[in-house]
């Protein structure tokens, strides 16, 4: 039983949510026909004042659909009768002859907000903890139990699309601001609360708006399409067709405009796009039950140090921080400690501006971290994070020290992007205390991390960084001791052949525009710029040393570099960038080559094969090598890590809907013609031999 009903003396109902099993309530099948049952008893009722909707979860009203129903059978019959369920059930609710109240406290995303607009009135905790939206359309689908009618009835066409286009989900004060919660309280009296809301009675008709005029309606939907193709490139099918559904449905009684929301979702729930967005989904769950793959008992982390008041080194104590532990910021410099703390400050006070924190929680998170700049006994902490100068020497002098001063058992982890695990342990007593916590820039954006396991790191070092990693909020890739490990390893060679692209004579806005369209995030020259041009090559340069199959690198980087073009940093790299303005291609690199290279007629499509197919000839060196597990590590790295084209999946899930027959032969062709480092793999010929992909074909949820 996932719901209790109880009637009081005053007859007013109460069903609370507590799905048995589990900390999350969500909506299958059964769930959602026993709230029919609850609700058929309801109408049954000769007196009732009144319905209130509450859970029992501490931090969870409704958390959405239960998504495995939803991939569970493809048969559009199947999905189509959930689809009428949730409307039948949720229109009951929104029938009943007494009023109805949400009582909200906690997530409330999806179904669940979807079930919150079915009552007459909201009411919402002030807790941080509540979260209310729509993020279907990050989903690749749409709100389909009526959101996409109510929505829009109740907020206003321009308001709703800005929920349901973006899958924002808004904290209580500002969703009581654009009217979609009716009452804030606090949490100990949100049901009190709930019963005052009950004497208002049934819900009014919504008011008469201008904005919901057809001439008005359209002028709303124009825009917010050219707003969707500006972002997406018109890659993800879901936004369109929501404001289509949003746009139409104010015009139609509730019934037709449901009708919409059906055919629309059976649609996109058959799309590529959604098929990889729901992927996508199922592995951030994977990532969130991930076990170490030897099984160990990790150790407590109550304290944290982080080594290095750098920008990443001031992240990562700032995020640590901000999830209640305690914080040692070290770093040798006090004017480099002072720059961490002002770091620190800043991202606490934007995160409060953004409701993040109250501004109490953001002071008391600040005072968590404790800067250091003398030697201090580091006895009390449990975990050392290193974030210091990405040099082996100077981070093999830290763990020196680190393991002078921590206690035997303090787990030691340096936060390195490509620097092997092994050498930085190599001069250790006890190296199978250190493994790498590779986070990723900037860390309070960035969910990932990489987990790298040294092969002397031991199964308790990597179990208590496992769960360190998981208890602070981020998705962790166990990631084995290697050049790189997954994200630069893949990224570089598709960084450096970009570089040659440009050196063959395509223009920097080209080749970017061209994986803009493919569907990356940023340009890979766009992206070197922001990295840092000596950054990159740096670590271009450590990769080929350490590499068995290095990708072959010019001297252009050297010659950006000379200039003092090192990209955004130094305010010029293959673009300028000023301050406030919007970055233009740095006119001086038409002067950089005396004489000037000889040009490669390249079309766009061999451009675009050319970055693509050589990170997919790594990713597939990268799983043949073991560096990681599985092909949904390589792509969970990759979209997380990179922001890689997720409506296509990942690298991998790309490869098998391009065929790995045909990206051999491409590869070959290319290898003949361009180079030879662009020579397929051997896992590559092996699949394409047998004519298999990188999955199972039953390996896709939908």
């Amino acid at each position: 039983m996932n719901i209790t009903r109880h009637l009081d003396a005053d007859s007013v109902c109460t069903l609370t949510f507590d799905r048995a099993g589990s900390s999350a309530n969500v909506f299958d099948r059964a769930t959602l026909e026993e709230l029919d049952g609850h609700l058929a008893a309801l109408e049954k009722v000769p007196v009732l004042r009144g319905v209130i909707l509450a859970s029992a979860k501490d931090k969870i009203f409704v958390a959405g659909a239960d998504l495995h129903e939803f991939v569970r059978d493809p048969d559009p019959k199947i999905l189509g009768g959930i689809v009428d369920l949730g409307h039948r059930v949720f229109n009951r609710l929104h029938h009943l002859p007494s009023p109805s109240v949400a009582a909200i406290h906690g997530i409330c995303l999806g179904g669940g907000c979807e079930l919150a607009l079915a009552c007459d009135w909201r009411v919402g905790s002030d807790g941080k903890e509540t979260k209310i939206g729509l993020p279907e359309t990050q989903l690749g689908i749409l709100p389909a139990w009526g959101g996409s009618v109510r929505l829009p009835a109740l907020i206003g066409l321009p308001a709703a699309l800005g929920l349901i286009l973006t899958g924002r989900q808004l904290a209580g004060v500002p969703a009581k601001k654009i009217g979609l919660i009716d009452e804030l309280s606090h949490p100990e009296y949100l049901l009190a609360a709930a019963r005052k809301l009950l004497e208002r009675g049934k819900r009014p008709a919504p008011a008469f708006r201008a904005a919901h005029l057809p001439i008005a309606r359209q002028l709303v939907a124009r825009k917010a399409r050219a707003d969707v193709m500006a972002k997406t490139r018109g890659h993800y099918p879901a936004p369109l067709k929501a404001i289509q559904v949003c746009t139409a449905a104010l015009g139609l009684p509730a019934d037709a405009g449901f009708d919409l929301e059906k055919t629309a979702f059976l649609d996109l729930i058959r799309t590529p796009a959604c098929r990889s967005l729901l992927s996508i989904f199922f592995l951030q769950e994977r990532a969130k039950k991930l076990s170490p793959p030897v099984a160990a008992e990790p150790l407590p982390v109550r304290r944290v140090a982080v080594v290095g008041a750098g920008v990443m080194g001031a992240g990562i104590a700032q995020w640590a921080s901000a999830r209640g532990l305690p914080v040692i910021l070290k770093d040798v410099a006090p004017d480099a400690l002072a720059r961490g703390l002002r770091t620190i400050e800043t991202l606490f006070t934007e995160a409060a501006k953004k409701r993040a924190f109250t501004p109490a929680e953001a002071a008391a998170g600040f005072n968590r971290v404790t800067p250091v700049y003398a030697a201090v006994p580091l006895t009390g902490v449990d975990l050392v994070v290193e974030a210091a100068v990405e040099k082996l020497e100077a981070k093999q002098a830290i763990f020196r020290d680190l393991e002078k001063h921590a206690r035997p058992d303090t787990v030691l982890a340096t936060n390195t992007s490509a620097l092997s695990i092994d050498a930085i342990a190599a001069p250790l007593s006890h190296p199978e205390r250190v493994v790498g916590i590779h986070f990723f820039n900037p860390v309070n954006r960035m969910q990932l991390v990489e987990l790298v396991r040294g092969p002397r790191t031991s199964a308790t070092t990597l179990a208590t960084a496992l769960q360190f990693t998981k208890a602070i909020g981020k998705l962790p890739v166990i990631v084995n001791d290697s050049p790189g490990f997954l994200v630069n390893r893949i990224l570089m060679p598709y960084l450096v052949e970009s570089v040659r692209l440009f050196r063959e004579g395509h223009a920097p806005s080209q080749i970017d525009r061209l994986m803009l369209d493919f569907g990356m995030p940023m340009g890979p020259l766009r992206l070197a710029d922001e990295v840092g041009l000596d950054v990159a090559q740096h670590v271009a340069q450590d990769l080929a040393r350490r590499l068995p199959n290095p990708m072959p690198a010019d001297d252009t980087l050297t010659q950006l570099i000379a200039k003092g073009w090192l990209g955004k940093k130094s305010g010029c790299g293959f673009y300028v960038h000023a301050k406030g303005a919007k970055s233009v291609a740095n006119p001086g690199l038409s002067t950089l080559f005396t004489p000037p290279p000889a040009i490669r007629d390249s079309s766009d499509e061999e451009c675009v094969d050319r970055l693509v197919l050589i990170m997919i000839n790594e990713a597939a060196r990268c799983l043949a090598e073991g560096v990681v597990a599985a092909p949904e590590d390589v792509d969970f790295g990759m979209i997380l890590g990179t922001g890689w084209a997720p409506f296509r999946g990942g690298p991998l899930r790309h490869a098998d809907t391009l065929g790995t027959v045909a990206i051999v032969a491409r590869l070959d062709q290319l290898a003949r013609e361009v180079g030879p480092h662009f020579a397929p793999c051997d896992l590559l010929r092996s699949l394409a031999k047998s004519e298999r992909g990188f999955y199972p074909t039953s390996a896709h949820p939908v």
